[in-house]
């Protein structure tokens, strides 16, 4: 995606009137924060494939899509769910805020607009977002691939570490759905049940272990993803002399992957992985990944034999 000038935070307005759109750019650009703007739903909806906002602030009532629609679909995307949606609405009976915050808005505000008031509101949720962001790339600098959703089974936020493996999971265990991404159907009859964990066909032969952590606010379930392969690793490494990340590496080698694959799968630097190849290639003695790969498989199977 691509990206807004550095250290700026971009304010993504969606509003069919072209005079609400001149007044909030003008008002919001003065705090020196980038402006995007959308003059209906699909519009907004095309954008976001193109640069995150860091909040949105989103008119209830427009032509076509309508803001309430708009929000349920930018925050069934993955990476728009832990963005801000500010609903902007003249309506102000009680079910349409309802409606909007049940579309996913963490507020609203009437018009006409008080410029201090959108700004002031602007500024909590940037932080509120930002706060919870930090929380959850500490788990994922934690080795956590944690993950929300909600009833349905559709992702409501998940770390960056488990977005990449969910990415190809969500692919291989059923077909997605465009803007609803949700968890295939075995899962969910898992999740009904109320039992801790599950273990489902994934990628590569291998199972996908999730596993219930709690109820995280009024309509969030925390799950966590955790590939088998953790006793494979387990045993290179203590075969092969090698360090935990080392054993990792060795393993989505022998299975067929490129250094820039598992720089993704294990949210690596390519650079990073071809270090820690280097590293492997020296203690193993080998040369390449072939020799390498081999040198797996026999400690699998030499492992195997003695379990």
């Amino acid at each position: 995606m691509a990206e807004a000038g550095p250290g700026r935070d971009v304010v993504l307005v969606v509003d069919d009137s072209p005079e609400a759109l001149s007044f909030l750019t003008a008002a919001i650009e003065a705090t020196g924060a980038t402006v995007l703007v959308a003059v209906a739903g699909e519009a907004a909806l095309a954008l976001v494939g193109e640069i995150t906002p860091d909040i949105i602030l989103l008119d209830a009532v427009m032509p076509g899509l309508d803001g309430f629609e708009t929000c349920r679909r930018l925050k069934a995307m993955p990476a728009l769910a832990h963005v801000p949606v500010i609903f902007m609405t003249g309506l102000t009976e009680t079910e349409h805020i309802v409606r909007g915050l049940e579309a996913g808005g963490v507020d609203y505000v009437t018009k006409p607009i008080a410029p201090g008031e959108i700004l002031a509101r602007i500024r909590v949720h940037l932080a509120n977002a930002r706060a919870a962001q930090s929380a959850r790339l500490a788990l994922d600098s934690a080795g956590r691939y944690l993950f929300a959703v909600d009833a349905t089974g559709a992702v409501r936020w998940c770390t960056p570490q488990a977005a990449k493996l969910l990415r190809d999971l969500l692919r291989d265990l059923a077909p997605p759905t465009p803007g609803e991404p949700a968890l295939p159907p075995a899962a969910l009859a898992w999740l009904r049940t109320g039992t801790a964990a599950v273990t489902l066909p994934g990628p590569d032969g291998r199972g996908v272990q999730l596993s219930r952590i709690g109820q995280v606010g009024r309509d969030e379930i925390l799950l966590r993803l955790a590939l088998d392969g953790g006793g494979e690793i387990e045993r290179l490494r203590r075969a092969l002399g090698l360090t935990g990340r080392e054993a990792e590496v060795l393993l989505w080698v022998s299975r067929g992957k490129a250094s820039r694959d598992i720089a993704e799968i294990l949210s690596l630097s390519p650079r990073t992985v071809t270090k820690h190849l280097e590293q492997i290639y020296a203690k193993l003695g080998v040369e390449n990944r072939t020799s390498a790969s081999a040198l797996v498989v026999r400690a699998l199977q030499d492992g195997d034999r003695a379990g």
